[in-house]
């Protein structure tokens, strides 16, 4: 079984942050099956998170958590934008996590803000974070405007997309996942198809 820990800041209840987040992972069980998400609500955790900060113990929750996020196969980490980068408890949830707790694990990133103008904190921001912690981003980032749930048509092909992407990541085998009835062929298929 492949698990997925899913990592979202969002601080209102509901949130567009948790909507994206849950977007992505739906998309990922789409096409991966036996998977296992957890979801973890950083807004939740945001007093343990500032206590851990300060004295350098998590608490029982807190621990939970980062023991989720560690032993995970892959992680979603969706941030809405503030000041034009991620949130401040997304980024102190992180800092809290052991250095190499994140090696070689891929991540799929999201983020979501009032207008398509911050749209530049997935490469600006979120890859460099997550490039520090030597994690593997998949190709495609999500972004999620206020204009995008009105209109979510492009947002599921993004979503879908990155989905796949990841999903493929997971695999066992690294093979590319193709959307459900897509049509797609790896191009090793067709190799192998014409000897």
């Amino acid at each position: 079984m492949t698990t997925i820990a899913v990592v979202t800041a969002g601080l209102s209840q509901p949130s567009s942050t948790r909507l994206l987040a849950d977007k992505l992972a739906t998309a990922v069980s789409s096409v991966l099956p036996n998977v296992d998400i957890e979801v973890i609500e950083l807004r939740d955790l945001a007093i343990d998170v500032t206590k851990n900060m300060l004295t350098g113990f998590p608490s029982p929750a807190l621990r939970a958590a980062i023991d989720t996020v560690t032993a995970a196969d892959g992680l979603i980490a969706v941030t809405p934008v503030f000041t034009a980068s991620y949130s401040g408890l997304f980024k102190s949830f992180f800092d809290v996590l052991d250095q190499k707790a994140l090696d070689g694990k891929p991540v799929l990133i999201g983020a979501t803000g009032g207008t398509e103008r911050h749209s530049l904190v997935l490469d600006f921001a979120l890859r460099p974070l997550f490039a520090y912690l030597r994690a593997e981003p998949v190709a495609t980032a999500v972004y999620a405007a206020s204009s995008d749930w009105a209109s979510p048509g492009d947002l599921d092909v993004r979503a879908s997309r990155a989905g796949r992407e990841f999903a493929a990541r997971l695999s066992s085998e690294g093979a590319p996942v193709a959307a459900p009835d897509s049509g797609f062929v790896p191009f090793e298929q067709l190799l192998a198809a014409g000897e």
